[in-house]
């Protein structure tokens, strides 16, 4: 393996699955004591949820603690049985009784609640939902705080708004219109109120409060003031901050706000006692006072003339304003005024909300206060104030740092919240209901109102996806997507250009290059591949540190706020051998600029060349090369890539297909060192490192053996190791599907020629040598499953049987079944093969002769039931490799019989494996006893001595010991290091016993329950069909660079073209498909494969970090071959040599999951759609092309009216004509083409709908 980075990254790809591990792990806290869970997560919720209390107060439901029960069904068994992989959601509550009088606590009662089945994360991060395997993507959605923008008018007047966006209650805009007039709106209701009434109805009583709050205010003595002409010029033209009033008349001497205007009036309040006065200072200008001014005014005009501006009166104009009603009382319209912002059950800013309103006031609120508060209200009107001053700035919503990721924990947070939230409004129903005197916790909680909420989202949920599987990759990006759509989301519909375009802050966050070519572009998107998400829901990305021009190995994980406030070098600038920063300037990036700086600017570096990109576009080489609308193809067709049978890891790689390969638990890795003791094609044994009379140290590793995935493509794992190797924890042991030797392996290192061969790859299209299907270089596997119910009907239960109906006319298509009806695995089926024999009961009806005949002859067996069984079908061929059957538990005669022989064995087996557990454990102890002296052998039971004290233990005493009942809690000998090493034979044995009786108590349990299926199913039988697909003409071929096309020929081997030294190419390529597409990076790649592939190594080039030209060049030269690349090529058919040198060499090449097989469709009779009589279209309903109206035109264009005609009659909605023509067809008649298209009859009735009576009239036609 030869590695060409110049940068070696800082630190080391975490784990891809973090985001979705992490943020489960979090919520769940299952392995935390529930006396030491963090208040985060469902702990959080449910502290936030209860108590909940009856409206008398008697009676209070509390919340104690919660547990995860143990899942009821493995992983495996989940995806088999079609169920979803749960465990038990328990809950400990209180339900305190308190004496409806006094209040005072009469009683508790603690109890276990069931609260509902919670879907469990596996250990890669997806969930078992009804048997299908999904995933819960990302939402990336605008974090709540406060938001300033600034609009201006068509007259060209600017306009500024607030915007505070909480997580629970109402939405508040603060706009400062044209007029200078700032006014609120709660929750966009058409009614707007000024902003000092709101003020003022929240606490800020008085003008002079409201005055105060917005600029500073000066105290002075008069007296002083008075003395010196200077100071009385200066406060001349100030305003005053308060009301005076005359202590002797109680008459006001000076209003807020009025301004000083004279001496005069200072000497008069000198006069009538006033020592000193308060008042406003001028902000940076005077608009700030006008604004505040002006607003006072709209109240007051607000309010209506002789109103008195007070709390009082702006509380109750503000209830009418937003209820459209008269308050009952004051109080009322407090309290409901109050709650809108300030009760924490109705509103909460949540703890991100209140760092960012902190962060962007610049106010230092605590973050317990979840609450808007009437600083931060203040704070916001000041801030929009110096937005329009111009000392403010606007915030740019496509920021990272305003925009947050909702994880998968939050999600499942929100849906739990919305879930107890109705079960409280039950419990309180059922607190009122109840018998008092016997009510228990139990009683009052009903699990499914949790349970469905929770169902459903997972269910049908947006975000709730059906997980892509066609690779280990698509798996691993599908689980790193993050999308801006879902429940509070955006709308494709609603989402502009800006929303979807690439920002400066995406740098190290968001993949620029990943994300769908359709409508959704830009809307779901791929974290970066050292991206992160901080406990605020964040995107943060890791820099190291410098310090002074010195790079250190300190890495610090930065938000896109922080990041805009540093100077940030590129990974690749030059260093020195001390770590420095070389040169008078480097090229750094700073709040989306890119200036140079000087070296000691440099706060930090990046921390590798590839930080930029996600995981998709990280594994295409020469990445810088390609264009950027080629790179997003290429990063989205790796997903698409087919596993195929044998697999190649490519030669030209970027490092990251270890990361990605080890990352999509796609591989087995040990979980623990040891030696391998045990490998074949199902499982790999390994005899753990550790203490040798441990009995637990087998550690057994079952591989996945032709599995479907969710793309029906195969998931195989084939072992890497042999017996007697040592591991280390974490080494590989069995590659999976789409890997190879650890690598990830999704296509093939082909030999390509970039020329033109005889016009078959013109527009991209792909010829391809026959060598290459001979080969099976790319045939892949796919799996189907079938299925088939056996339901409880009217007339009686649908059954499995060989005997069908008609059965010597199915001779051929039943010569596959078994005796048991099913087929048996290992047949090759195809096309119209009955897999699955199933009969339905049959409605009685009227018997003809014929048919009464046969019921006397056969008995009734031969008309009352009908063939449904389950067939292959149209396409279809391949080999049965796994049938597997469910039933409900048979409580007839027969089934009980057979569980109970089933129950038997799995006893015996049971047994059989406690006997081999106690022979086990006695040689050991015996191994160790022997020889030491004996302290106190007792036996548990009798209380007898078995051997003497201080008597030396020989193996005749011990072969009389039967050491399960031997008393193990004394000291057996004298040697204290012995009889310990003895406890712990023993303490392993007990617990690998219990282990034991564990697993085969829960199958027992299962073979007395039966299988759970859906109501009226009382058997459910499934068949696995495993097809081989070789590369066939029409199927979708591609490489890494978006280089792809269809596969147009397969040209014999023999007429491909070759190189001087014979090789035949593999595949020929069309040269005019690289310069307007721009993606060079082909062309690099093919070259460094050609050399890679000559000298029998592995390349590494890593994402804007790839080897050079002159390097490549090099390379060619070391490999005996031509530094420009290309060679000499010779016609296959002619032996000719080509007229030009052309480029040759290695390309990593896959197949889509784009294939013909799956596409090609042809009808010659089908449904038809009930009103128009025309045939159906598309695949899946065996349906017909479609004759549109630009199709008419062209056969209008060329006369041809005869084929015109039978298109628009019988083979379209003609019923009469077509049902003629078949007959014409089969009895080899000519067709005669007559009859009315059904179209016509629509026409005539939709006119008849709108009252236009139109008759069709024949009879000129007819005397014609």
């Amino acid at each position: 393996m030869r590695n060409f980075a110049r940068v070696k990254p800082a630190i080391r790809v975490p784990d891809l699955l973090r985001v979705q591990k992490e943020s489960f792990d979090n919520f769940l806290q299952a392995d935390v004591k529930p006396d030491e869970r963090l208040p985060q997560g469902l702990h959080k919720i449910l502290i936030d949820t209860f108590p909940i209390e009856s409206s008398t107060k008697e009676f209070s439901l509390e919340y104690v603690s919660y547990d995860i029960g143990r899942p009821r069904h493995s992983i495996r068994e989940a995806v088999e049985r079609g169920v979803t992989y749960s465990a038990p959601l328990n809950a400990t509550m209180r339900l305190v009784t308190r004496d409806p009088e006094t209040l005072v606590m009469k009683m508790a009662v603690d109890q276990g609640t069931f609260l509902g089945e919670l879907p469990q994360m596996t250990q890669n991060g997806s969930f078992i939902i009804n048997g299908a395997e999904r995933v819960i993507v990302s939402q990336l959605h605008r974090s709540p705080g406060v938001f300033f923008e600034e609009k201006t008018q068509p007259r060209g007047r600017r306009v500024c708004t607030a915007r505070v966006i909480p997580q629970k209650g109402s939405w508040l805009d603060l706009t400062l219109d044209s007029n200078d007039v700032i006014f609120a709106n709660i929750d966009k209701k058409p009614k707007r109120i000024p902003i000092t009434m709101l003020l003022r109805a929240l606490g800020l009583s008085s003008e002079s409060e409201i005055l105060a709050s917005f600029y500073p205010v000066q105290e002075k003595n008069l007296a002083s003031v008075l003395k010196r002409q200077s100071k009385v010029s200066e406060i001349v033209h100030k305003s005053f901050a308060e009301d005076i009033v005359d202590t002797e008349t109680g008459e006001y001497l000076v209003r807020c706000d009025e301004p000083v205007e004279s001496v005069e009036k200072l000497e008069k309040l000198l006069e009538a006692g006033v020592e000193t006065i308060r008042f406003l200072e001028p902000r940076n200008n005077q608009h700030s006072i006008d604004s505040i001014r002006r607003t006072l005014a709209k109240e007051e005009a607000a309010l209506g003339a002789g109103v008195e501006k007070s709390e009082a009166s702006a509380t109750m104009w503000i209830y009418e304003a937003l209820r459209g009603t008269d308050a009952p009382s004051l109080d009322h319209a407090r309290s409901y005024l109050r709650s809108m912002f300030f009760d924490s059950k109705r509103y909460s800013l949540s703890e991100v909300g209140r760092y960012k309103l902190n962060e962007r006031l610049n106010i230092t609120t605590s973050m317990d206060k979840l609450t808007l508060t009437v600083p931060d209200l203040v704070a916001i009107v000041d801030n929009l104030i110096r937005l329009r001053e111009g000392t403010n700035v606007t915030d740019d919503i496509d920021h990272l740092g305003n925009r947050r990721v909702k994880t998968v924990g939050e999600l499942l947070g929100q849906e739990f919240s919305k879930g107890l939230a109705r079960m409280a409004r039950t419990i309180k129903d059922r607190m009122g209901q109840q018998d008092r005197e016997k009510l228990r916790p139990q009683d009052l909680v009903n699990s499914r109102t949790l349970s469905s909420v929770i169902n459903s989202f997972f269910g049908q949920s947006q975000l709730s996806q059906f997980m892509e599987q066609t690779n280990p990759l698509a798996e691993l990006t599908h689980k790193r997507r993050t999308s801006a759509l879902g429940e509070g989301g955006l709308t494709r519909e609603r989402a502009g250009f800006d929303v979807r375009d690439v920002h400066h802050t995406h740098y190290g966050r968001v993949c620029p290059v990943e994300t769908p070519e359709g409508p959704n572009i830009g809307l779901i998107t791929t974290l970066s591949v050292y991206a992160s998400i901080n406990r605020f829901g964040f995107l943060e990305t890791p820099y190291r540190r410098v310090i002074n021009g010195k790079v250190t190995n300190e890495v610090s994980y930065l938000s896109a706020d922080k990041e805009d406030r540093t100077t940030v070098a590129e990974a690749d600038s030059l260093l020195d051998e001390n770590n420095r920063l070389v040169g008078p300037l480097v090229r750094a990036r700073r709040a989306g600029n890119f200036p140079m700086v000087t070296p000691e600017e440099v706060e930090y570096i990046d921390v590798s060349p590839m930080q930029l990109v996600g995981l998709s576009a990280a594994l295409i080489p020469f990445l810088e090369h390609d264009d950027a609308n080629r790179a997003l193809m290429g990063s989205n067709m790796q997903r698409q890539a087919v596993p195929l049978l044998f697999t190649e890891d490519p030669l030209v790689g970027t490092g990251m297909e270890e990361i990605a390969a080890r990352d999509s638990g796609a591989l087995v890795t040990a979980d623990r060192a040891g030696v391998i003791t045990h490998v074949d094609s199902g499982k790999i044994v390994i005899k753990a490192d550790g203490d040798e009379y441990d009995f637990d140290r087998d550690d057994v590793y079952r591989l996945r053996k032709f599995e479907r995935s969710n793309q029906d493509t195969c998931v195989n794992q084939k072992p890497l190791v042999a017996v007697g190797d040592a591991v280390e924890k974490g080494d590989i042991l069995a590659d999976g599907m789409a890997t190879k030797n650890g690598r990830l392996a999704i296509g093939v290192n082909a030999l390509v020629a970039f020329t033109p061969w005889n016009g078959y790859n013109f527009e991209d299209a792909i010829v391809v040598s026959e060598r290459v299907v001979k080969n099976d270089t790319f045939t892949s596997v796919h799996i189907v499953e079938l299925e088939t119910q056996f339901r409880e009907t009217k007339l009686g239960p649908e059954e499995l049987t060989f005997d069908l109906p008609n059965a010597t006319e199915k001779r051929i298509a039943m010569r596959n079944l078994a005796d048991n009806g099913i087929v048996r695995v290992g047949s090759r089926v195809r096309a119209g093969d009955i897999l699955v024999g199933k009969v339905s009961p049959k409605g009685e009806q009227d018997l003809s002769p014929e048919e009464r005949l046969i019921r006397a002859i056969f008995g009734k067996r031969a008309s009352d039931v009908k063939d449904t069984s389950l067939k292959a079908p149209v396409g279809m061929s391949g080999i049965v490799v796994d049938v597997k059957v469910y039933s409900r538990r048979d409580d007839t005669e027969r089934g009980r019989r057979e569980i109970e022989s089933r129950v038997d064995a799995l006893r015996e087996e049971r047994m059989d494996s406690e006997k081999r557990l106690f022979a086990n454990r006695d040689a050991m102890l015996r191994e160790v006893l022997s020889g030491q002296k004996a302290a106190t052998f007792i036996d548990g039971v009798t209380g007898e001595q078995l051997i003497p004290e201080g008597r030396k233990v020989t193996a005749t005493f011990l072969k009389k010991i039967d050491f399960t009942d031997l008393d193990f809690n004394r000291q057996l000998v004298e040697d204290l290091v012995v009889d310990d090493r003895a406890r712990r034979i023993l303490r392993s044995a007990e617990n690998k016993l219990k282990e034991l009786n564990d697993k085969y108590q829960d199958i027992e349990d299962r073979l007395h329950r039966g299988d759970e299926l859906k109501p009226g199913v009382t058997r459910l039988v499934k068949v696995y069909i495993a097809k081989r697909r070789k590369l066939r003409i029409g199927d979708k071929m591609a490489g890494r660079h978006g280089n792809k096309g269809v596969v147009s020929i397969i040209v014999p081997e023999e007429d491909m073209p070759y190189l001087p030294d014979g090789t035949p190419v593999d595949i020929c390529l069309n040269p005019l498909g690289v310069p307007s597409r721009m993606n060079v990076g082909q062309i690099m790649e093919t070259n460094l494969g050609m050399a890679a592939g000559e000298l029998g190594v592995n390349t590494i080039t890593p994402v804007f970090d790839s080897v050079s030209n002159e390097k490549i060049a090099d390379l060619l030269e070391e490999a005996g071959l031509d530094r420009d690349g290309k060679t000499v090529l010779y016609d296959g058919r002619t032996g000719e040599p080509f007229d030009q040198r052309v480029t040759v060499g290695r390309m990593y090449m896959l197949k889509l999951a784009h294939q013909v097989e799956d596409k090609i469709h042809a009808r010659s009779t089908g449904p038809y759609a009930m009103v128009t009589q025309q045939p159906l279209g598309g695949k899946a309903q065996n349906g017909g092309q479609r004759l549109g109206e630009m199709e008419v035109w062209a056969l209008e264009a060329y006369g041809a009216s005869h084929c015109l005609q039978e298109m628009l009659t019988i083979k379209s909605d003609d019923v009469d004509g077509r049902t003629e023509a078949y007959k014409a067809i089969v009895h080899g008649r000519n067709v005669e083409t007559r009859g009315t298209p059904e179209a016509f009859n629509v026409l005539l009735s939709e006119m008849r709908s709108l009252a236009l009576d139109v008759e069709l009239d024949m009879t000129e036609e007819r005397e014609r």
